[in-house]
Parts: structure tokens; sequence; C-alpha cells
């Protein structure tokens, strides 16, 4: 076999590997080493020394310490280090936990049941205002934290019966639960986005400022679909009664929106404008929103030891599991490449002879196939830079690329089988909800999904219009 043959077979091993449900990042730098090792390969440069032992008459002690010396002075190994020495000390990725701790924070600080309660009395008037006011909520919620299962769970266990009980539909409140909990790895500041900016080179606020706009474009959908249904299919999301909403006077709604909505939006924006008018880089708004998350904690009383605790576990088990997938992907993708298997997918795709479109829809294809058995962090940090060679050869800008597969993977979240925002809700709803039901009440967001996509394809100046206004070409 040729080494770009070896390369392809090792990628084909990865993937049946995973589908036993090996942990990923482990298999990667497993498959990676002992790949490497065959292709840095070269016993003249390994066992130069157990020669001159030999040929100096050195006992069977030292030609065995010699003999160990050269098996282990191989290149993949001083790969594997710079590989992890290089995710370690990556500035990007700095971010990547003060975000998750900030995140873990605010899940934390009781926050999320006085926003709820609090939209939801402001669209009363609204059809299907408790469904608007659970999305509001889910999107302010999951930009704040991006972590989509935190968001549906405690959206499930606060929101989900609210609406069952107000009568609505199951599908389609399990639905409006399911898609707000996805939009934090869209809206930035996005966790997402920043480890796609490590893995693709891209800048992270050029990314921030592209993905706005087509953040608020799904979220305006999903409002679109929810307003429009309860208006034309009433019985999905029934008009509450009087002796639900009360009749709360304007001064109290002022002050209830100043103590549950105004401060999250504030902390949000804080961050995220100091990211985008380059008062602070990602870290450093990072750093403050971290502290932040820890005042509105202390504000409402939440910041207890063992929350605090908490959030600092779960923070560190997240970040060394997007690390190892980096040292892991890193070393698997530089052997892959040195066997020449990147070169033989390139020349693949280009004997296609397909146009710049035909690319884009093969590769978001495939990466919405990708999100029925992997996580997002697995797909954009393993496969999302076997594709980032091609984007040159077609003419595609990296960031409407990242725009696409952040918007893309909103489905890998919403589709079944493996839709895991739904077997998140299923997790906490009451017993009697179906996960058909939950499934069911999924696929018309999933269309939203799709029709943002399209109308990305169509106007891509929803990606770089915000980016070249702030930053120029």
């Amino acid at each position: 076999m040729t080494d770009p043959q070896i390369a392809i077979m090792m990628l084909g091993i990865f993937i049946l590997i995973i589908f036993f449900g090996f942990p990923i990042a482990f298999t990667l730098m497993a498959l990676g080493v002992i790949f490497g090792y065959y292709a840095y390969y070269n016993p003249g440069r390994m066992w130069r020394d157990y020669d001159r032992a030999v040929e100096a008459g050195a006992n069977n002690w030292e030609l065995l310490e010699t003999w160990v010396g050269g098996f282990f002075n191989n290149r993949i190994f001083d790969l594997f280090v710079n590989q992890t020495y290089s995710v370690m000390a990556n500035e990007v990725l700095t971010a990547v936990p003060l975000f998750l701790f900030m995140g873990y924070i605010v899940e934390r600080a009781n926050i999320v049941d006085r926003l709820f309660s609090t939209l939801y009395i402001a669209a009363k008037r609204l059809p299907g205002a408790m469904a608007v006011a659970a999305l509001i909520t889910c999107a302010l919620f999951a930009t704040a934290t991006g972590i989509v299962g935190a968001v549906v769970t405690l959206m499930g266990l606060l929101a989900f019966p609210a609406m069952l009980k107000a009568r609505y539909n199951t599908g389609f409140a399990s639905g409006v639960i399911c898609a707000g909990g996805t939009l934090g790895i869209l809206i930035p500041p996005s966790i997402m986005l920043i480890v796609y900016a490590a893995a693709s080179g891209v800048s992270i606020v050029r990314l921030y400022a592209g993905a706005l706009l087509p953040g608020f474009l799904l979220a305006g959908l999903y409002l679109l679909y929810i307003i429009g249904r309860s208006m034309l299919q009433p019985s999905v999301a029934p008009k509450p009664r009087e002796e639900e909403v009360g009749d709360i006077p304007t001064s109290r709604l002022v002050l209830m929106i100043l103590t549950s909505f105004v401060p999250l939006a504030v902390l949000i924006m804080a961050v995220l404008g100091s990211i985008l008018f380059g008062l602070a880089t990602p870290t450093e708004a990072a750093s403050a929103g971290a502290l932040g998350g820890l005042g509105l904690a202390a504000v409402y009383r939440a910041l207890t030891w063992q929350r605090l605790r908490e959030a600092v576990y779960l923070t560190l088990k997240t970040t060394a599991m997007v690390c190892w997938l980096f040292v892991g992907s890193w070393t698997f993708s530089s052997v892959f490449s040195y066997l020449g298997g990147e070169h033989l997918i390139t020349e693949f795709v280009t004997g296609l002879d397909i146009s710049t479109l035909t690319f884009l829809i093969m590769a978001q294809l495939i990466i919405f196939l990708l999100g029925w058995p992997l996580e997002w962090s697995e797909i954009i940090i393993i496969f999302v830079p076997i594709f980032l060679p091609l984007l040159s050869i077609f003419g595609v800008d990296p960031l409407f690329f990242g725009i696409l597969v952040a918007l893309n993977l909103q489905t890998s979240f919403l589709t079944p089988p493996m839709a895991m925002s739904a077997y998140y809700l299923k997790g906490i709803a009451p017993p009697h909800v179906q996960l058909v039901e939950i499934f069911r009440g999924c696929m018309p967001f999933l269309a939203m999904v799709f029709l943002a996509m399209i109308v990305l394809y169509n106007v891509p100046g929803i990606v770089f219009w915000l980016p070249e206004m702030i930053y120029g070409r």
C-alpha cells in the first residue's frame, strides 16, 4: 500500500472505532502515534547509537538500554510533545475555560426563573406569549453559557412544565425548548466559534462580528414561526387566562425587567462589545465576564461554596476535553497530512470538477451527517480541518465557511436519531411526554435552520457586512 492509501485507512479505522464508543481524544492520539511511528520510521537514525554500542562491545544491559532509547527515538514522539505544548500555549483557547466558568456560574445564579417570568408577563399580549418568552430566555441564557445541555435541561425544568400546564401542544413546546437551547453555539460569545478560530486561524473577533446577524436571523425565524403558528393554529398555544398572568402594574414590570433581564443582557453586551470594538482581547473579556458572573451570583444570593466548586469542576472537565481533543486531532491530522492523505482528498475533490456552490453544499451535507454520531467539538476539531485546505481552491472565505458550519451544527442537536437536545429534554420531561413527540416538535425548527442557511448562501453579505463595517476588508 502507498502512504496516501495508508492515510485513508487510518481515517477509516478512526471512524470505525468511534462507533464502538471509544474515547475520541485518546483514539486520535493512539492512532496518530501508531501510524506516525510508521510514517517517521527510520532505523538508521533511530538505532544509530545502538549500532555504535554493538561495535564498541557494550554489555547486554547497555545494549538493552540503548535499544529501548532507539525505539523511542522516533520523531512522532517529538511531534506529540510539540503539539501538546502548542495547544496548551494557544492564546485563543485560553478564553475557553473563562467563558465556560462564566456560563456555569450564571447557570447557578438563579436568574433564569425570574427572567422567564418577567418576559412572559411582558409578552402576554403576543400570540404564543409563553413560547416567545421561553425562546428569548433560552437565547439569552444560551448566549451567556454556550452550554446546550445546561440550557435545555434548566429550561426543561422551568419553562416546559409551565407550557404544558398552560395547555400548550407538547411537540410545539418541546421544539421551542430544544431549538432555543442550541442558539448559544452560534450567537457570540460562542465557545464553538473560539474552537473554530483556533482550528482555522480565522480572527475570533471577525468571527464574532460575522456570527451576530446570522444568529439574530435564526432567532428571528424561530420567533416568526412561533407567533405565526400560534396565530394560525391557536390550539397549540392557547392565550393565557387573566388569572394566570394577573394585572401587573407597569412600574412593577419595569422593576422586574431591571432586576432580571437587564443584568444578564448588560453582562453579555459588555463582554461582546469589548471584544468587537477592540477594547479587550477575547481572553480579557472572558475574564471580565467570569468576574461579572460571580458578581451576578453574589447579587442574587446564589454564590455558595458548593455552587462555586461545581462550576470550577465542570469548567476543568470541559476544558480538558477540548484541549485533549485538540492534541489528538492535531497529532492525527499532522500524520494524516504527512502520509499524503490531505493531498489525496484535495485531488479527489478537485477532480470532481464541481462548482463552489456544489462544494459548499457537499461539505455542509457531510457535516450534517457527522452531527448524528458526533458532538460539535469533535466535528470542528477533527473533520473541519480536512475541508480548510479546499476553501482557497474554491474561493470560499474561511469566515463565511465557519458561520455556515456553526449554523449547520444547530441541526446536530435537533435531527433524529441522535438529537441530543431532544434526549436532554426527555431526561427531565414528565413520563407521558414521548420522545417521538419531541422529535416531531423539533422538525419545524430544523426547517428554519435550513431556511437560514439558504438565505446565507444567497445573501453572504449578512455574514460580511458587520466585520467589514467595523474592521474593513
